[in-house]
């Protein structure tokens, strides 16, 4: 008798284990299955260098969402975005400066996404300086370097040794530019220096020149695992206040957090601190870019600290998105 309860016991199990089985196997045949993308179509981009970094980034995002949408993503400063986007060579212009009447007339539409600045920089072999991360440069002082070129010498800055300053601009048409000339009430053209084309070569003319001066967005001066300053070239303080040194309010330099906090917060000035943009011609109705634009202002928000950029408020993102519902 033993054994025959023994072998019911086992078929009983068994029988259980196969309904198990069984109800398992109906139940993934029941499951719905994932709802392929459709979501199609090419985007190209371009322009200025300040947004070329992060729009990267959501590229990369966005495809693993619509794995069929191709990007094609090129910087060559905002001049030649703007002009490629309204003469129709791409769907987005990558804009970091503000958009002039006469690119409006011609259906610019500008969908702004993320904010930063340009920062005045110098090479960190400067004799004077540990004197000038101290004391800082004012607004004037600035603008008598970069427009009207009173100031040759950085002793004329405040440092001890006497050494000529070397001067470089961007010679494309670029928001940093424009950007860093508005804080002087001038256009790119006003700026004095040597010109260098883009963000990068700007960086490494100034830290290849110890007596070099120059500016930059910040995506080219930190090192975004660091969050540190890149070695050779770093930024040179401005004296917000003008009382001739850095206050503590007004040192924030060290880390792109401390800094992008500066600018959120309005502790750095703007100008040179400013919104960046998608610029279209007229606005966007294809569905890649829609989908595209939608998600940037959304979950590719996310990735805006940790690359160096500062999120828009979100009064302003709820402004941007009613741009293409």
């Amino acid at each position: 008798m033993k054994k025959i309860f023994f072998r019911r016991q086992t078929i009983l199990a068994t029988i259980a284990t196969i309904g198990i089985i069984t109800t398992l196997s109906s139940f993934k045949k029941t499951e719905p299955k994932p709802v392929a993308d459709d979501l199609k179509g090419t985007i190209n981009i371009s322009g200025a260098f300040a947004l070329y970094p992060i729009t990267v980034k959501w590229a990369q995002e966005f495809k693993k969402l619509h794995p069929n949408v191709v990007f094609n993503i090129s910087a060559g400063g905002a001049g030649k975005g703007i002009t490629d986007a309204l003469s129709g060579l791409v769907d987005i212009g990558l804009a970091s400066r503000d958009i002039s009447p006469e690119e409006i007339k011609k259906g610019a539409y500008t969908i702004y996404v993320t904010k930063d600045a340009v920062v005045p920089t110098f090479n960190t072999g400067n004799p004077n300086a540990t004197l000038l991360e101290a004391k800082g440069v004012k607004r004037n002082q600035f603008l008598d370097v970069f427009v009207s070129g009173k100031v040759t010498n950085w002793n004329q800055l405040g440092g001890k040794v006497s050494v000529p300053i070397h001067i470089y601009t961007r010679s494309d048409a670029a928001g940093a530019a424009e950007t860093w000339a508005k804080y002087f009430g001038k256009k790119q053209e006003d700026l004095l220096g040597v010109g260098v084309y883009g963000d990068p070569g700007l960086a490494q003319a100034v830290k290849k020149d110890v007596t070099g001066i120059g500016y930059n967005n910040l995506a080219y001066l930190y090192d975004l695992k660091t969050r540190k300053q890149v070695a050779g070239v770093h930024a040179l303080p401005i004296d917000v206040n003008g009382n001739g040194k850095i206050d503590e309010n007004e040192n924030f330099y060290d880390t792109i957090d401390h800094l992008t906090d500066a600018i959120a917060d309005g502790r750095y000035p703007s100008p040179p601190a400013r919104n960046l943009g998608f610029l279209f011609k007229g606005k966007p109705n294809k569905p890649e870019l829609v989908a595209f634009v939608k998600y940037v202002l959304t979950d590719g928000q996310k990735f805006v600290d940790e690359n160096g950029y500062i999120v828009l408020s979100k009064q302003k993102l709820a402004e941007e998105l009613k741009k293409v519902n």
